[in-house]
């Protein structure tokens, strides 16, 4: 049946109602609704869309970015030169700020030298120790020969600034071609009651009457073996004995004791302080305790007979009882297990400057068979303050009275005559030795004088606590000044 064209009336329950409305009413709701949903597409459209973001938002973001980058950028270069400028020996920091605030920070000396040590053995684990940069040493000009090494300068660090070897490669990176660690004994023993280290800024000397404190030779053994076996390990030689072994006798290429090529490593060994002076052959088994514990980690073994701070040590530099002394120590350093043996040296006093007392020790040296001689030690003697004519402080004046070795510039002009003295004395008896020099050394002129009176290394202790860190870098360059002269 066709579709009716028009609309019927809606009947409900017999009541006719009009659809025209219901049409109307129909298509008018259909309109809305279908205006709703678009309503509602734009609505979800727009709750979706990206907002634009104005130009000039845009361009301080920019900005803002760009800036962050230079800053950072900045900060890292700072850092960056402030580690090169801090680590490197040639910085004046070292000298004229950092010296001077570790006195103010530690008034006490013995406290100051301790925070050093532990400052050096900590930054050079971290890398952060101070060095020689542009290796200086590598032009030649300061080369010399020591006991068949060619050393790449002749500046060293004298014992007493390293007492139980926690910092010889620090030390070395200080730029000295000899580092003497010690001394040690063969049993720990305090030393002296503090305090007993006493500065004198005028004069930039010192007093001390550390007694020659040590934790023993063994613990001192421990340390240096452990160096040993560490560098044969990362350099390939194995682990254990056997990488030990190899090192020790030379498969490295450098000498066993500093490890280092151009440099050697001296070892200090000294007598307990119980053990009576007047029993020579207790006092040599203590020497040949400590050398047969140390000496096949160190290039040279240092005897020290001359501590002005241990009771009757001096004494040993008589002739009779110092060659018994030193015949004990070559004989346990030549019978030490590795293919290259350390040459003996036997440290002296200045002090003992007569003709007999130096004819003695020359014939102790000679009837030994000791290889050389470091001149000297602390001196017992009070020197005039320099310059001629100066005053002492009251401070001064009252810390001048403590009992202890004196050191510092005073000595120089005595280390020089003495060196001079010891030269010609060897040399007049045939048997040349070789003469390090020790006492009063604190500029590259002077270094240069001490190796003219017959010196081969020109050593400081005192120099290098008042100058700081780069200390031997300064004298190494004043002494090369010095023979560009002649």
């Amino acid at each position: 049946m066709a579709a009716s064209s028009t609309l019927r009336p809606l009947r409900l329950r017999g009541v006719a109602f009009p659809t025209s409305g219901l049409v109307s009413c129909q298509r008018t709701c259909s309109v809305r609704g279908n205006n709703w949903s678009l309503w509602h597409s734009g609505k979800r459209l727009a709750s979706t869309a990206t907002p634009m973001t104005p130009p000039a938002a845009t361009a301080k973001r920019t900005k803002n970015a760009f800036g962050k980058y230079v800053f950072r950028a900045s900060l890292v270069l700072v850092l960056l030169g402030g580690y090169f400028y801090v680590t490197d020996t040639r910085a004046s920091v070292h000298r004229y700020v950092i010296v001077p605030l570790v006195r103010w920070v530690y008034p006490d000396a013995e406290d100051a030298h301790h925070a050093g040590v532990v400052a050096l053995k900590e930054l050079y684990k971290l890398g952060l120790h101070p060095r020689e940069r542009d290796t200086p040493d590598r032009d030649g000009k300061l080369e010399t020969q020591v006991f068949g090494y060619t050393l790449s300068n002749p500046i060293g660090i004298s014992g007493g600034l390293d007492k139980h070897a926690d910092i010889p490669d620090p030390l070395f990176a200080l730029g000295p071609a000899v580092v003497e660690v010690g001394g040690t004994t063969p049993l720990p023993q305090d030393g002296n009651p503090k305090p007993r280290v006493f500065r004198l800024v005028s004069q930039a000397a010192m007093i001390n009457r550390y007694g020659l404190n040590s934790k023993g030779a063994d613990h001192m053994a421990e340390v240096l073996q452990k160096r040993v076996r560490d560098f044969a390990f990362a350099h390939g030689f194995g682990e254990h004995d056997a990488g030990e072994q190899r090192v020790l006798n030379g498969e490295a290429g450098v000498p066993p004791g500093s490890l280092l090529d151009g440099k050697l490593l001296a070892v200090q060994v000294a007598k307990n302080k119980l053990t009576p002076e007047s029993d020579i052959a207790a006092v040599t088994r203590d020497y040949v305790y400590c050398v047969d514990r140390l000496a096949p980690y160190a290039d040279i073994v240092v005897v020290n007979v001359s501590s002005p701070n241990t009771p009757g040590l001096r004494g040993l530099q008589a002739a009779g009882p110092l060659t018994e002394i030193l015949k004990g120590v070559v004989g346990a350093a030549r019978g030490i297990d590795r293919k290259s043996k350390p040459f003996v040296m036997v440290k002296v006093s200045p002090d003992e400057d007569s003709d007999e007392q130096v004819d003695g020790i020359c014939h102790a040296v000679r009837e030994s068979g000791v290889d050389g001689v470091i001149v000297g030690n602390t001196t017992n003697h009070r020197p005039s303050p320099l310059p001629k004519g100066y005053v002492l402080p009251i401070k001064e004046q009252q810390t001048l009275t403590e009992t202890g070795g004196y050191s510092g510039p005073q000595l120089f002009e005595r280390t020089v005559a003495l060196v001079s003295r010891y030269k010609d004395k060897f040399a007049a008896e045939g048997s040349p030795k070789t003469i390090f020099a020790s006492g009063g050394i604190t500029t590259g002129k002077q270094a240069q004088a001490a190796l003219d009176a017959g010196a081969s290394v020109a050593m400081m202790y005192t120099a290098i606590t008042y100058g700081g860190s780069g200390t031997v870098t300064r004298v190494k360059k004043e002494l090369r000044e010095e023979r560009e002269k002649k």
